[in-house]
């Protein structure tokens, strides 16, 4: 019989691999954000799974909190970025935008 901390920590690896394989083959700056928003995501599940296998999930819940916290930082900044070199370079694949020098 299947418990919670089995399906989330399996819910958690299916988010790792799929943000792992955004990572890996999408060359969109905006795409590759969310790969990184996923793998994020996957870490906080495992971080709260791992609270409750210690029976501390108080302390686990405030840690995935404050990631969560900075978490939402990066990916507003990163968005902006994203604006704004769509914005002035007129794409956002990622192979042409490392080709560019001053």
């Amino acid at each position: 019989m299947l418990n919670l901390p089995n399906v989330a920590l399996a819910g958690a690896l299916i988010l790792l691999g799929v943000g792992m394989y955004g990572l890996v083959t999408v060359r969109n700056a905006l795409k590759v954000a969310i790969g990184l928003q996923l793998l994020v995501k996957a870490v906080l599940l495992i971080l709260i799974v791992a609270g409750y296998a210690s029976d501390q999930v108080s302390l686990a819940q405030s840690f995935a909190v404050t990631v969560l916290a900075a978490d939402t930082v990066v990916a507003v900044t990163s968005l902006a970025l994203a604006i704004q070199v769509k914005q002035r370079m007129g794409t956002l694949d990622v192979k042409l935008l490392s080709q560019l020098r001053k």
